[in-house]
């Protein structure tokens, strides 16, 4: 198969700095804020990235695959952090380069904490709320988080995403929807 042709949709709302790194079949959805020095490359198949999402610097998101990876709304990518996900639903966060593998898809509301990575051995799906953190042996675990907050947390993440669209072009050159 040929790589794709470099091919960027990014909505009028969107905030993408000049220096973000991409490659391949992306669509960055309104509202949605990607940091300098970030990097999204869609290597097999293309990128759908929804709205008002955070993609901070030096956060990496790789699709490997043929299917479309489609990241949904109000999601957070931390500093340094890798995503190869084929698919991430809504409100979920990635913690600071924490890693997440290919054969994980994330449903809504999850939470991968700072550091750790999630490699599952064959095709894995996170359900709704589940956070993974840093157990006390090092590995990382999983638990289900009662969903206390959410409305706060994505109230919080709204007014985060609104600063930063104010604030990054008076820094940033911004880049705007054209193919390369």
């Amino acid at each position: 198969m040929p790589p794709l042709r470099d091919k960027f949709t990014i909505h009028s709302k969107a905030v993408v700095c000049q220096d973000v790194e991409l490659k391949g079949d992306i669509t960055i959805g309104s509202g949605t804020v990607i940091h300098p020095k970030a990097t999204i490359f869609a290597i097999a198949g293309p990128i759908v990235i929804g709205t008002n999402c955070i993609v901070e610097e030096g956060a990496v998101i790789v699709n490997r695959r043929r299917e479309v990876m489609r990241i949904g709304d109000d999601n957070l990518f931390e500093i340094g952090c890798r995503v190869e996900c084929p698919s991430v639903g809504n409100c979920n966060t990635v913690g600071t380069r924490a890693r997440v593998h290919h054969t994980l898809r994330m449903s809504h509301y999850c939470s991968v904490s700072a550091g750790c990575l999630v490699v599952p051995t064959e095709d894995d799906i996170l359900d709704s709320y589940t956070v993974v953190y840093a157990g006390e042996n090092g590995l990382c675990e999983r638990r289900k988080w009662s969903g206390n907050g959410k409305m706060q947390e994505t109230d919080l993440r709204r007014k985060h995403a609104e600063y930063l669209r104010d604030m990054l072009p008076k820094f940033n050159r911004l880049r705007r929807g054209e193919g390369a």
